[in-house]
């Protein structure tokens, strides 16, 4: 049997303000951006370069119980963690085009890490995973 987690949902305010951000601040691809007339929303769709896995669907908050989540689906931990092959490119890359960091980056015995905040305040890792890490890429 094979799985794998295909999409992950992050609640935004704004479908093309989130566009924007994910694709000019992070450079990530929009893969999908759909109307569904019949429920009043888009389906969007967005990615990391060089993706082949999990996605981001970037969902819409319509009700005011979905709102309160706008920002802190995670209740102020980090929620994603984005993988990088050079933390010091994509760090200053980021820096460059206004992104805000909110813990400057760090060496660990796993590797290189710092955390940032994306439009609405979601916190995400900046990670590059050190050789021979489980994780690190081959």
């Amino acid at each position: 049997m094979a799985q794998s987690i295909m999409h992950i949902a992050l609640i935004v305010r704004d479908y093309d303000e989130a566009i924007a951000f994910y694709t000019q601040k992070l450079g990530f691809t929009l893969i999908e951006d759909t109307a569904q007339p019949e429920q009043s929303k888009r389906w969007v769709v967005v990615a990391p370069p060089g993706t082949h896995g999990t996605t981001l669907l970037l969902a819409k908050a319509v009700t005011s119980e979905q709102e309160r989540f706008v920002g802190n689906q995670a209740g102020g931990r980090v929620f994603l963690f984005l993988r990088t092959d050079d933390f010091w490119r994509d760090y200053q890359s980021m820096r460059a085009k206004g992104v805000m960091f909110v813990r400057e980056p760090k060496q660990a015995e796993y590797g290189t890490v710092a955390v940032f905040e994306d439009l609405y305040g979601n916190r995400w890792d900046l990670i590059e995973f050190a050789p021979g890490h489980p994780l690190a890429r081959s």
